[in-house]
């Protein structure tokens, strides 16, 4: 009996159907002359050039079709298209608070999603307050993010693209030099920054750049709860203004509010605030610290608060809690934060009260684990209990 034919598979033959093309729109300067070179795209000895004018067309002008890059020729256009895109991640939802604050929950890849909100009225003109994970480690008690858990770090693209969906929504290409409407940039968000330095110092590489988006690095600001080891690598890796996720001013109840606590306790914390490079009068450190009633917001705590970082170029932002469904805390009152504030005012502080923007629609600090997010884990488990 004649053997059965074989047949062999070529696993190394991959067509355009089965290679997502790469996307250009995230990419610092060298790796976006590099991906050129590396296609095939661009001889080498025109990578520079080449990059530096697809870098003017995607950061400046925000295009994300290469047939709108009038000075690129129509064959170089074709050519691009083959081998890239320009794409946006995924809007799943975007809301709009009474108040003109917006968010948007934005899909990176399946299971991949954060939100991003944006606050009018703040510094210059407008804060665009970005997420550098999806989810989170640090399990702050009054945090209503810290309840997702962690998925993973963003990359640098996905950190950029949360400031390409916004500039496109508020409609502000090319890049504005006077009159922005997004001015400053907060690592706020959802996830602790310095557990993703790369993604993070990649991504402020790209925003301030010059020929783009053009935000200067003394308008984006890094807040973290509190990676001692990271914070002298973040100033010299990214010149980022520096916030610090305080809340408490003694390790007992920090340990409780702020679990990272136990790991790098306020001494350490104080030392490592103290070294920050660049830390001066003309560039302060942030220290928030949210209004827990009953918890950290008494006369005493306010003095404690002034010793604690005495000598440190700071000023404090006073965060009235924002309240999510379940949590243990309620928000000081009204005389109580402003007698608070009077303290450290005294003692040469500013202490702005920070008035909280998007509670409606659950985009305050600290209530970035939206109830999309738990309505999208409701409608997985309707096909699961049906079968």
């Amino acid at each position: 009996m004649d053997a059965a034919p074989v047949t062999s598979l070529d696993l190394g033959r991959r067509t355009a159907a089965t290679v997502a093309p790469s996307n250009l729109s995230g990419l610092t300067r060298p790796e976006l002359a590099a991906a050129l070179v590396e296609s095939g795209a661009v001889a080498s000895d025109k990578a520079k050039m080449r990059a530096a004018q697809l870098w003017r067309w995607i950061h400046h002008h925000g295009v994300t079709d290469f047939a709108a890059m009038s000075n690129v020729s129509k064959d170089m256009q074709a050519t691009l298209s083959e081998r890239f895109t320009l794409v946006r991640p995924q809007i799943v939802e975007r809301q709009v608070s009474r108040d003109g604050t917006r968010k948007w929950l934005i899909r990176f890849a399946p299971g991949i999603e954060a939100e991003t909100v944006y606050i009018p009225d703040v510094g210059r003109s407008g804060a665009l307050c970005v997420s550098s994970q999806v989810g989170c480690t640090l399990n702050c008690t009054f945090c209503h993010t810290g309840t997702q858990a962690l998925v993973r770090n963003l990359t640098a693209a996905e950190i950029v693209a949360q400031v390409q969906v916004a500039r496109d929504d508020l409609e502000e290409w090319p890049s504005p030099k006077e009159e922005r409407r997004l001015s400053n940039i907060v690592f706020m968000g959802m996830g602790e920054p310095l557990y993703n330095l790369d993604g993070v110092a990649g991504a402020i590489d790209i925003i301030s750049d010059g020929e783009g988006i053009a935000i200067s690095r003394r308008r984006i600001t890094v807040s973290t709860s509190g990676v001692v080891p990271e914070l002298k690598p973040l100033g010299d890796r990214t010149q980022a203004m520096l916030a610090i996720s305080l809340h408490a001013t003694h390790d007992a109840l920090r340990d409780q509010l702020v679990p990272l606590n136990r790991k790098y306790p306020l001494k350490q914390l104080m030392a490592g605030v103290r070294a920050y490079p660049g830390l001066s009068n003309a560039r302060r450190a942030t220290f928030e610290y949210i209004m827990l009633k009953g918890v950290n917001d008494s006369p005493a705590e306010a003095r404690a608060l002034v010793k604690l970082i005495d000598g440190i170029p700071a000023k404090i932002n006073l965060i009235p809690f924002n309240p999510w469904p379940g949590s243990p805390y309620h928000c000081s009152d009204g005389a109580t934060i402003e007698a608070f504030a009077a303290i450290l005012n005294c003692a040469g502080y500013a202490s702005p009260i920070r008035t909280p923007r998007g509670r409606d629609i659950l985009a305050a600090c600290g209530q970035l684990k939206s109830e999309s997010e738990k309505l999208r884990a409701s409608a997985r488990r309707v096909p699961e209990l049906a079968e």
